[in-house]
């Protein structure tokens, strides 16, 4: 079984990176939009989607501020981060099928175990879809836990 590691505030330093790769699919923008509520055709419904700037469906904006939130929490810094903000700028569109890495790098450390972290999304064409800056107050206490499995969801 694979082992979810944090890096405690005292072991982080700046330049320090990770990385979390993700192929996005329909069942993320259903399961998505049946989460969040955010039903906006643009995302579920082609035929409005070919009519939109877009030319089709796009993934929701914040579906992409969930994959950093993954990525703090099971990458850089790990289990025990606890997320206190986030900036964000959408740039590109995310679409159905595109590989998506997000990027994580230390920028600074700061007083009372907080970290600003760059979070950056770049699609398979090595284009930048998301730009932002998140502040995560890192674990004091090192962990090194097996990692949970995603519940299973069936949609309909």
């Amino acid at each position: 079984m694979q082992k979810l590691e944090n890096r405690i505030y005292d072991e982080l330093n700046v330049g320090d990176k990770a990385s979390l790769a993700h192929q996005v699919q329909e069942s993320d923008l259903l399961l998505f939009a049946a989460v969040s509520g955010d039903v906006n055709p643009v995302h579920l419904d082609e035929e409005f989607a070919a009519a939109t700037p877009f030319k089709g469906r796009i993934a929701h904006g914040m579906f992409s501020g969930a994959l950093i939130s993954a990525a703090i929490a099971c990458e850089l810094p790990g289990p025990g981060s606890i997320y206190i903000g986030q900036e964000l700028s959408f740039l590109r569109p995310v679409r159905l099928g595109d590989n998506i890495t997000i990027e994580l790098e230390v920028l600074e450390k700061l007083p009372k175990n907080r970290v600003k972290i760059a979070t950056r999304v770049i699609n398979q064409d090595g284009k930048q879809v998301v730009d932002g800056v998140a502040t995560v107050m890192a674990p004091t206490e090192k962990v090194s836990i097996d990692r949970p499995q995603a519940p299973a969801v069936q949609l309909g």
